[in-house]
């Protein structure tokens, strides 16, 4: 068996034309539901774990992006809640479910923010308990998970729920079950697509969302890159509006 990049470029090609061609109704949605968020002078908070945390950085803090975005992490536990770096070292740490209370609770988050969560399984203690807090607290969530992974495994999380089951609204990535799309000769696969997908829906809701603004005869938040001439000076000028509720950390 012969594996090219080539290869993978189908695979991503064909799920890309999928994801970013479905889900009108979802997409449409979810950028209302954020539209209403930053319209009342919310902010958008972004979280993901492992990988998925690439979803919040599409979301919070990039060029092109919305300014009122804010991106929780497992770090956020050493970063502003005083835990020793150890503390990230085991690896079941997203399984858990009291993390999650902790991120919360050390996050800038007020009663009008709304959450976009991803998982590409959509079962880890940490991502599920996060939905359920986010819901008992009266945000609006969307989110991204991949539909086969999801149906294909138990959930870990105690009230036997998923994060696709809780969310007000909720996009599939495409990605199939495992992540990977390419067979290999004994078991297992390689190219993994979640990432993608999960950053190409990021995108087509944020842009949906500035069109929303547009319309509505708003000028839309939204970042210049720092590498460009005034960009900088653009950044904080519109980051000043929202001083002490959104975070910016490598």
């Amino acid at each position: 068996m012969t594996l090219t990049g080539s290869d993978f470029l189908e695979q991503v090609r064909a799920a890309v034309d999928r994801v970013g061609t479905g889900q009108a109704d979802e997409k449409r949605r979810a950028a209302e539901l954020l539209t209403t968020t930053v319209r009342n002078g919310g902010v958008i908070q972004a979280f993901g774990c492992g990988h998925s945390e690439a979803l919040a950085m599409e979301i919070a803090g990039r060029a092109g992006g919305l300014v009122p975005t804010n991106r929780i992490a497992l770090r956020d536990i050493v970063l502003y809640g005083g835990d020793p770096i150890e503390a990230l070292a085991d690896p079941m740490v997203e399984r858990g479910t009291e993390i999650a209370h902790r991120l919360y609770d050390l996050a800038p988050i007020k009663p009008d923010d709304a959450f976009v969560i991803a998982s590409n399984s959509g079962i880890n203690g940490a991502v599920v308990e996060m939905a359920l807090l986010v819901k008992e607290r009266g945000h609006p969530l969307v989110a991204i998970t991949s539909a086969e992974h999801s149906a294909g495994v138990a959930t870990r999380h105690p009230s036997g729920r998923k994060l696709g089951e809780i969310a007000d609204v909720v996009l599939d990535n495409g990605a199939p079950y495992g992540d990977a799309t390419l067979p290999l000769p004994g078991g297992g696969a390689v190219g993994a697509l979640s990432s993608i997908t999960a950053a190409l829906l990021a995108q087509q809701i944020v842009t949906e969302v500035v069109a929303n603004l547009l319309a509505a005869g708003i000028t839309p938040p939204v970042y210049l890159s720092d590498n460009v001439p005034g960009g900088k000076e653009h950044n904080a000028e519109l980051e000043a509006r929202y001083a002490g509720r959104i975070r910016r950390t490598a």
